[in-house]
C-alpha cells in the first residue's frame, strides 16, 4: 500500500494538531447552544471521530452518506443522498462535518437541504480544502488544510474504497489510479 504513495502530505501529528485547533474553536462558538455534529460519510469518520474528542461542550452526533463521485476521481456534479440522519435536526445549531471540500457540489446540496429543515444554524467544518477546484459558492466556517489539486487518501479518505486507515494524508501515485 505504501507503495502506492507519492507524498505525504500531512502527518498524523499535524493532523491531530489541526483538529484540536478546530476542535477549541467549535467549543468556543458554541457554547451553551445545542450544538449536533453531522458526519458525512465515509470519509469524514476519522476526522469526525477526533475532533469530537476534541470538542469540551455537551455535542450530538448523526451521520449521513452523500456522494457526487463514485469510484471516479472527479465529481459527476449530481449529489447522490444515500443515508440521511436519525434524528431531527430542528432548533439545533448544526455542523456538516466533511473530510474534503472540493468543487462545492455536494457540501452546497447538503447545506441547502439541512437549512430547509429547521436548524437554528448549519455551517460546514472540513478538514482539508481545494479552493482552487470550487465551482459552487459555499462558505466553510471551520477550516483545516488547504491541499494542491491533486488526488489524495488516507485518514478516512479513500480511493476505491482502498487507503482509508492510512493515519496520514497523502497524494496517490498517478499511475495507481489511471491518470
Amino acid at each position: 500500500m505504501n507503495n502506492d504513495i507519492k507524498e505525504i502530505l500531512f502527518t498524523k501529528e499535524e493532523i491531530d494538531e489541526m483538529v484540536v485547533k478546530i476542535g477549541k474553536k467549535i467549543s468556543e462558538d458554541y457554547k451553551g447552544k445545542t450544538l449536533m455534529l453531522v458526519c458525512v460519510l465515509k470519509g469524514a469518520n476519522m476526522f469526525m471521530s477526533d475532533l469530537m474528542k476534541a470538542i469540551d461542550i455537551p455535542v450530538e452526533i448523526d451521520f449521513i452518506s452523500a456522494s457526487s463521485y463514485g469510484h471516479s476521481t472527479v465529481s459527476s456534479g449530481v449529489v447522490k443522498f444515500l443515508k440521511d440522519v436519525d434524528s431531527s435536526v430542528e432548533n439545533k445549531h448544526i455542523i456538516l462535518v466533511e473530510d474534503l471540500v472540493d468543487t462545492g457540489l455536494t457540501l452546497k446540496y447538503l447545506l441547502n437541504n439541512f437549512r430547509n429543515r429547521d436548524a437554528i444554524s448549519v455551517e460546514a467544518c472540513t478538514l482539508l480544502d481545494k479552493p482552487e477546484r470550487r465551482t459552487a459558492d459555499v462558505l466553510v466556517k471551520y477550516k483545516g488544510f488547504n491541499i494542491p489539486d491533486e488526488f489524495i487518501v488516507g485518514y478516512g479518505i479513500d480511493y476505491a474504497e482502498k487507503y482509508r486507515n492510512l493515519p496520514y494524508i497523502a497524494t496517490l501515485k498517478p499511475e495507481v489510479y489511471g491518470e
